[in-house]
């Protein structure tokens, strides 16, 4: 099960650099076995928004959410401390914090591009990592 960072989506959703990497996880791994935090979504659709790719977004809640089992996960405010002991611990932001506290909680692997991720317990895998397991 995996947890997949907000960079990841972002990749494929802007057609960027990896898009191609992230396309064959998207398609090789099971939408029952993936997830996003509530955070990684809201930044998800502001971004896309802010770009003017609002068609993208759509796409994506269809694919994801609509039609796809994307496991949408979150968060609770008696959660903050442990967000705040990670961002001291591994010397994460915030956003990073959260989505390690939220793989922590829910038992996932990190997917992801961001290598602040490699100073923490968990960790984290690449799209193409994962596929090469």
């Amino acid at each position: 099960m995996y947890l997949v960072d907000t960079n990841v989506w972002l990749e494929r959703l802007l057609d960027q650099e990896r898009s191609e990497e992230v396309a064959h996880f998207l398609s090789s791994i099971s939408s029952d076995h993936l997830f996003i935090t509530d955070f990684a979504f809201h930044s998800i659709s502001i971004i896309l928004s802010r770009f003017g790719e609002v068609n993208a977004l759509r796409s994506f809640v269809r694919d994801a959410f609509i039609e796809g089992a994307v496991g949408l996960i979150r968060l609770l405010p008696e959660d903050t401390e442990f967000i705040v002991q990670a961002m001291g611990k591994f010397k994460l932001d915030y956003d990073d914090a959260y989505q390690y506290i939220a793989a922590e909680k829910y038992d996932l692997v990190i997917v992801s591009f961001d290598t602040d991720f490699d100073r923490t317990i968990r960790g984290r895998k690449s799209p193409k990592e994962v596929l090469d397991i």
